[in-house]
């Protein structure tokens, strides 16, 4: 579907993770996941090489249920192209983020960026997320150049290296929208990727924000720079309580750094910090947690009692005061102004629960209170959402999820609706 502005375009901003959901951004799995191979999974953050077919089948499944829900459903790679096509700014800063002459030296990087700026919007686009090899570069094997003067010739990095090593690195997780960026009220922020797989993401993300012809006049909440967050560890709780995972991905400095940033911009009074276990499986808040209604999250059980809170607060008198750590979930139902959160557990044996969260049975994405869409797989946590009185629209996850992440890592929400 087409992604160009409409003189009727809904504003965005989002306040909550459970308000009608009307705009998202999604990426659909591309060329950068045929780039896998057994030797690299591992360093792209994978931890089984997908079937990229049925992967792009199963998200164009999640990308039909949410436009059956109403929701207006952008893509990166189509905005990424429109925004190369419309501005040059955006492609010198896109092929300036992708071509790093440190490590390709300045010969081969200057060689390499002059051809790109002269490359069609839309193969560039896919350059940008599915990287290019050495031998994909246009310039000829340098064994065999005809110019001797070419800079090409005299790359020593590229004699060192395996014509299957890349030159550009592929964005392998570019699909979880969630973590490059993140919106609080009518603000961006552009996050800081803290593992070296992913950092180049926020390249795209930043340049799509600063020169879309849809995101013209949009201010950022959050100096992308100043310390690492990651967009999977932010929850909004409710309007101007923002809780924030602290653990793999996510530093203490990123998260202070975040929680001042919003008390200037008056789009938070409190910030629950929240410690969590620095391991693959809870790389993120939002694999342990997620809102699944205005007073109920979906919670994985062993977590449950151990979860605990650094609330930082903005006072009347401007001053910020931090307190804790308390137990998580009463201070985030006090931050929020309401009695008890509803707490819904992923599995009823720790066996189960430990399945179900490796399978991101936690991880929910929200269209309305009360309405989350979820892995199919997740049988039982998605049992007791149901009888919990939510309601669960499944979707098929087996290829996405290799990545290990669901279906909220999956989106990011541009525009909801005020609850």
């Amino acid at each position: 579907m087409g992604t160009q502005a409409a003189p009727t375009a809904r504003p965005f901003s989002v306040t909550s993770e459970v308000g009608n959901l009307r705009t998202v951004l999604l990426h659909r799995p591309g060329d950068e996941l045929r780039r896998l191979t057994p030797r690299n999974n591992d360093q792209l953050l994978f931890d089984a090489i997908p079937w990229v077919e049925r992967a792009q089948q199963e998200h164009d499944i999640f990308a039909d249920v949410l436009r059956g829900r109403g929701v207006e459903v952008l893509l990166l790679a189509d905005l990424l192209t429109e925004t190369i096509s419309v501005s040059g700014a955006a492609r010198i800063q896109g092929i300036s983020g992708a071509v790093d002459a440190r490590r390709l030296g300045y010969g081969l990087a200057d060689e390499l960026a002059a051809h790109l700026r002269t490359v069609p919007a839309p193969e560039l686009a896919q350059i940008l997320m599915s990287g290019m090899t050495f031998d994909e570069l246009p310039f000829g094997p340098d064994a065999s150049s005809t110019s001797p003067a070419s800079a090409s010739t005299a790359s020593l990095v590229r004699r060192m290296h395996h014509g299957h090593d890349f030159v550009i690195d592929p964005l392998a997780n570019l699909l979880f929208t969630r973590d490059s960026s993140f919106w609080v009220g009518p603000r961006v922020a552009i996050t800081s990727l803290a593992l070296p797989a992913r950092m180049r993401e926020t390249s795209l993300t930043d340049l799509i924000y600063a020169f879309h012809p849809r995101f013209l006049g949009v201010r950022r909440a959050y100096e992308s720079h100043t310390a690492p967050i990651e967009g999977g560890d932010v929850l909004l709780l409710a309007k101007g309580v923002v809780a924030v995972g602290v653990g793999e991905r996510t530093t203490p400095a990123g998260a202070e750094a975040l929680a001042r940033s919003l008390f200037e911009d008056d789009l938070a009074h409190t910030v629950l910090v929240v410690p969590i276990a620095q391991t693959r499986a809870t790389m993120h808040l939002d694999t342990v947690c997620t809102m699944v209604d205005t007073d109920a999250v979906v919670m994985y059980p062993a977590i449950q009692d151990s979860l605990c809170a650094f609330t930082i607060h903005k006072e009347d008198d401007g001053t910020v005061s931090m307190n804790g750590p308390d137990p998580f979930l009463p201070a985030a139902a006090e931050a929020m102004g309401i009695g008890k959160l509803r707490v819904i557990d992923t599995g009823l044996d720790g066996v189960t629960a430990e399945r179900e969260q490796w399978d991101d049975g936690n991880n929910t994405l929200a269209l309305a209170p009360g309405v989350v869409v979820a892995y199919e797989r997740n049988e039982m946590t998605n049992a007791r959402l149901v009888d919990s009185g939510i309601e669960v629209l499944p979707i098929p996850g087996s290829e996405l999820g290799s990545g290990r992440g669901g279906p909220r890592c999956l989106s990011c929400p541009l525009s909801r609706d005020e609850v």
